[in-house]
């Protein structure tokens, strides 16, 4: 979507939120917690023909933070050990 395209409808017809104003903050909607004390802000991209919408972390330290805090869905959990 961050090339103007709706990726399920073909749309020209995409906008962006990524200079909406208070994206982050105690009262910011438009985030995500990485930690207890961090949020990471989002971009979003809306497609006004089809209402498909996509998000984006805004600031790339954040998407560092989360590499180093989240769990990896493609890393086998070893909780089950009948799983192998």
């Amino acid at each position: 979507m961050k090339n103007g395209k709706c990726p399920k409808c073909g749309s020209n017809s995409v906008y962006c939120g990524d200079e909406i104003p208070l994206k982050s903050g105690p009262f910011g909607s438009n985030s995500i917690p990485v930690t207890l004390v961090s949020i990471a802000s989002l971009d979003n991209y809306v497609c006004t023909d089809c209402g498909y919408l996509e998000s984006y972390v805004a600031e790339q330290e954040k998407l560092e933070e989360i590499a180093e805090k989240w769990r990896n869905t493609n890393e086998a959990e070893t909780t089950d050990p009948e799983a192998d």
